[in-house]
């Protein structure tokens, strides 16, 4: 029997409520909630409904894990039999995700946007194809997808916070703007749209302005899942850390980012990310790193993505745990050259010389940090991160140029930092330490200037 899903779509299902469960999961996926029970209770309730399942199996391997493949494996199987008597978008669900996960991304992608051809109406197929496409470095993807699927959906709002940051990814970010704020008109809780702003005020540097655009909606965000949560909250450390008030970054690090769902791996890379940026800056983080990387020691050999392996990595490093580090350097080696071939490329001249720099790095072997990032900054867009997450292995590399000598190399890139977001005093300093090192006074006093009158127009 078919019944009709809250898109207007079909569905092969003998129940309502499993039918509500559809409806409850897609509604979840877009506002980032956190009740994902009862797309898994209908999947096991009705195993031979195909839609079901395939999103169980979908969200098993959303999660993130190493063992998020065995998770999913038994939705879909269960659902194997059904297909003969399937409506062809649930077919369609299944062969994606049945793609999704034995790894084969080129084929789940293409299943995806043949469904968000055929079926413009199901907006969990482009939020999960926009999710692919951003792991895999593919921005410009991003956006199309979702512009695809607008013109047959103009009431669902929540579509316009995904167009925004697929705006801001793609650099337009006035657009971006515009569109975020346009969302949270429609919808103030729209945690992903506040998001997208704060990326654009991030990147222009407009402290003031983040702080209280992520400060005056974080009052919606209570119901959201942790990720969401806690990363919306790491955005808002990231204004507070280029006000220079490192004591409220820690503090919402310890009550806000760490410790909300410390399993799961965004939580994690939320986490290390912020400790991180900390340490650059010069700030003792005390023993946080510890239970950082007491969480992230079973995921050695995991490799779910690319970027989450950097920050793992960081992690068990920067708490000591160097025979870990080394395991896990190894591992992303062994696992890129029997990679998928789509991915393939970008694991070995990528991935792998970023790891192996990071660690170096960590052990303070800057020469050898060096020539493992100075392969991966070219293309680091490839694995996968925004342009906010990814700032930090660029600020990790010019750190690395000055540590090096190699003051000249990272001045043209310091100063264009400072030129884009004025209004941030780090980047003047960092561009005065430059031309300290360079023996060139006049103009390190000028870049100090040029951050004092930020930091005043900050205090004011």
């Amino acid at each position: 029997m078919s019944l009709q899903d809250g898109q207007g779509l079909a569905v092969a299902a003998a129940s309502a409520k499993t039918i509500a469960a559809i409806n409850h999961f897609v509604r979840q996926a877009l506002t980032y909630g956190k009740d994902y029970a009862p797309i898994v209770e209908a999947a096991e309730a009705e195993p031979g409904c195909v839609m079901a399942g395939s999103l169980a199996a979908s969200l098993m391997m959303w999660m993130e894990a190493g063992q998020s493949s065995a998770l999913a494996e038994p939705y879909l199987e269960r659902c194997r039999g059904a297909l003969a008597g399937a409506e062809p978008r649930e077919r369609a669900w299944f062969e994606a995700t049945e793609a999704w996960v034995i790894g084969d991304m080129g084929r789940a992608l293409q299943v995806l946007e043949r469904v968000t051809d055929d079926w413009p109406r199901d907006v969990f197929a482009m939020k999960l194809a926009q999710y692919h496409y951003f792991n895999l470095g593919r921005l410009d993807e991003m956006l199309r997808v979702c512009e695809k699927v607008l013109p047959a959906n103009p009431e669902n709002g929540y579509l316009l916070g995904c167009q925004a940051f697929g705006l801001e990814q793609a650099d337009r970010l006035d657009e971006a703007e515009a569109v975020g704020r346009r969302a949270v008109a429609l919808n103030r809780g729209d945690a992903w749209a506040h998001h997208a702003v704060a990326h654009v005020m991030e990147t222009q540097g407009r402290i003031l302005d983040g702080i209280a655009w992520m400060e005056g909606h974080a009052d919606t965000w209570v119901d959201c899942n942790s990720f969401m949560l806690g990363h919306n909250w790491w955005h808002t450390a990231l204004f507070h850390l280029d006000r220079g008030d490192t004591g409220r970054v820690l503090d919402i690090y310890d009550n806000h980012v760490w410790g909300l769902d410390k399993t799961y791996s965004q939580d994690q890379a939320n986490a290390a990310s912020l400790l991180w940026r900390l340490e650059l800056r010069g700030v003792d983080v005390g023993d946080r790193w510890q239970d950082v990387a007491d969480h992230v020691a079973g995921r050695l050999h995991e490799h779910v993505q690319p970027f989450l392996d950097a920050h793992y990595l960081y992690a068990l490093g920067r708490a000591g745990n160097r025979a870990a580090m080394e395991t896990l350097v190894e591992s992303c080696a062994d696992h890129a050259a029997a990679a998928d071939e789509l991915v393939r490329p970008t694991l070995q001249r990528v991935a792998v010389p970023l790891v192996r720099g990071l660690a170096a790095y960590v052990k303070g072997d800057f020469d050898a940090a060096h020539a493992g990032l100075a392969a991966a900054v070219p293309r680091l867009q490839e694995i996968g991160g925004s342009h906010a997450q990814r700032d930090l292995f660029l600020q990790t590399w010019l750190d690395i140029l000055l540590r090096t000598g190699r003051a000249a190399q990272a001045l043209p890139l310091l100063r264009e930092r400072a030129e884009a977001r004025p209004a941030a005093p780090y980047g003047w300093q960092q561009v005065r330490q430059a031309y300290d090192v360079l023996d060139r006074h006049d103009e390190a006093a000028a870049a100090h200037a040029e951050a004092d009158r930020a930091q005043a127009v900050l205090a004011a």
